[in-house]
């Protein structure tokens, strides 16, 4: 666990947790909540239900690319 803890999948702010695996080459990233994020904004969320992207594939990916550096 970290401090401060990462907002709860079940929570609307869920894609702010932090990312602790990141597979740029298949498009998605793991955050510490469990929820999968792609890099079309899509996500899976633990429960197994899917989110339908909500942004542009730009910024998706500009989201990833920082995510994957550390930036937030």
């Amino acid at each position: 666990m970290h401090v401060p803890p990462c907002p709860a999948a079940s929570q609307t702010d869920h894609h702010a947790a932090r990312v602790v695996a990141t597979h740029p080459e298949q498009g998605w990233s793991l955050l510490c909540n469990g929820v999968v994020t792609f890099d079309d904004d899509g996500e899976l969320l633990p429960d197994g239900r899917a989110v339908a992207p909500r942004v542009g594939a730009g910024l998706a990916l500009v989201r990833r690319l920082d995510a994957s550096l550390g930036i937030r």
